[in-house]
Formats: structure tokens, C-alpha cells, sequence
């Protein structure tokens, strides 16, 4: 049976959970953050007060929520602005099958357009699981998306295909486990994990940042996952790393994680 066949079948959730074991170098090259290791890919300046790095899969339903609600925010009014520098780490969550397919893809488009395809994948999450619901097959959806990013359907068909592409993918899922990370989306921002927990005496739960809650303007923040909670933290980490004052934003909504 081909890999393109075993990604599209029930076969593929077991092949997927013989992960073998990422040997990438972490030392940051050139245009990285120090934040960074080899092979990760970057977006905005590497000279950015703030990295934030988001584990994270393209089959991953709260992180499509994230990056269709959040994520514009972010590359407009920090990214493009060179406050941040934001890193994308692959994840096999959610649907196996989906997230090697949609990663896949993202790694056969031109490097510079890798973001646009994640982009697209997590725009069309939707449309992809109500076809493989509907239809029995999500194949057609992904073969449209991989079209309008110019790829033949020959392209398509070596893509998911490549056995090379698919380890990478794998290995990525092996090293994030081995590091600790458990669902996505999760985020680090400057070496450290942004997590949610009940400090002690206390019932809501709040972020924290590495071992420490999040304290900004005196208060806990909740842990909500929408624009205007993200904003509050990128401006309190920006302010902390350039010793500068930044406006404050508001706070609403809710979070999750698979």
C-alpha cells in the first residue's frame, strides 16, 4: 500500500505512533532568535524583544480557532511590526492522518510560503473534516488546497508520498512529547512555557509563565485565548524586554487545548 493510500485510511493512526527520535541540533543560524534551534521556521525579525513559539497541528481543532480569531492580531500589530518573532512547531494532534496530510503539503510549497499554507489549512480545517465525514474522503479537499497554492496534482501525489517529509513530521511530534509538551496549542514566549493552572488558595485558573503566575497591573490573568488576552501579554513581555511602557488591552473569552 502507498503512503498517499495509508494517509488517507484508518492505517496510518497506528503507523504514527512509531515515532522515532529527532537528532536536530538546537544551536540557533543565522536570522534566528536565540530562541530558536536548526530547522525551525520563522516569522518577523530575529532581533524581536518577544520569540513566541506555538506548538501546534493543522488537524488541531482549538489551534485553528486560535490562528483564524488570534493569529491576524499578531502578524499585523507585532510580527510585521518586529515586536515578535514567531515560530511554528508541528504537532500530530487531533486527526493523525489530517495533520501528517496538511504538514505535508506546508513542506512541499516554495519555504516562503510555508506560513500561507498553514494559513490555509487551518482556514479550511472545517471543509476538510465535514468532506471526510460527508464524503469518506478528505482527499479531493486537500488536493483543491494544494492547487491554489500551485501545485499539480502530480505535485500532490509525490508530496504525500515522501517518506523523508513524513519522518520529519514524525520526529517533530517525538521531540515536542520529549520536551514536555502534551497538547496544542501551547505556547513559549522567550524560553519559557506559558501554562494554565490554579495557584494555591486560588479556584480560576490563571496563566503562568515558566514558574511564576502572570501578574500584569497588579491582577492574575485569566486564562482566556482570545486577540485581546494576547495582546495584554505580548505588550507586559515587550515592555519587560525593552524597559519601555506599552498599552494595556482588554480581556474576554476562553481557552483550550488538545
Amino acid at each position: 500500500m502507498s503512503l498517499t493510500r495509508r494517509l488517507f485510511s484508518a492505517a496510518a493512526m497506528t503507523a504514527v505512533l512509531a515515532v522515532s527520535a529527532c537528532g536536530s541540533s538546537d544551536a540557533p543560524v543565522d536570522g534566528q532568535s536565540r530562541f530558536e534551534r536548526a530547522g525551525d521556521r520563522g516569522l518577523g525579525s530575529p532581533d524581536a524583544p518577544v520569540t513566541m513559539i506555538e506548538y501546534a497541528s493543522v488537524a488541531c481543532g482549538h489551534c485553528a480557532t486560535w490562528h483564524n480569531e488570534v493569529y491576524p492580531m499578531l502578524e499585523s500589530d507585532y510580527i510585521e511590526t518586529g515586536q515578535v518573532r514567531f515560530v511554528l512547531r508541528e504537532m500530530i494532534t487531533g486527526s493523525a492522518q489530517f495533520a501528517i496530510a496538511g504538514f505535508s503539503l506546508a513542506h512541499c510549497v516554495p519555504e516562503d510560503r510555508y506560513y500561507d499554507m498553514v494559513d490555509l489549512l487551518f482556514q479550511q480545517q472545517n471543509a476538510i473534516f465535514q468532506a471526510a465525514q460527508t464524503q469518506g474522503s478528505a482527499r479531493n479537499q486537500y488536493l483543491a488546497i494544494a492547487r491554489s497554492m500551485g501545485m499539480s496534482e502530480a505535485d500532490f501525489t509525490q508530496c504525500l508520498s515522501d517518506e523523508t517529509i513524513t519522518q520529519d513530521i514524525l520526529d517533530a511530534n517525538d521531540r515536542a512529547g520529549a520536551e514536555g509538551i502534551t497538547g496544542t496549542p501551547r505556547f513559549i514566549f522567550n524560553g519559557e512555557m506559558l501554562d494554565s493552572r490554579r495557584a494555591p488558595g486560588e479556584s480560576a485558573y490563571t496563566y503562568f509563565l515558566g514558574n511564576e503566575q502572570l501578574i500584569i497591573d497588579g491582577e492574575p490573568v485569566p486564562n482566556f485565548s482570545d486577540a485581546d488576552t494576547f495582546r495584554r501579554i505580548l505588550d507586559h513581555l515587550i515592555a519587560e524586554n525593552t524597559g519601555g511602557a506599552m498599552p494595556a488591552g482588554d480581556d474576554s473569552a476562553t481557552s483550550g487545548e488538545e
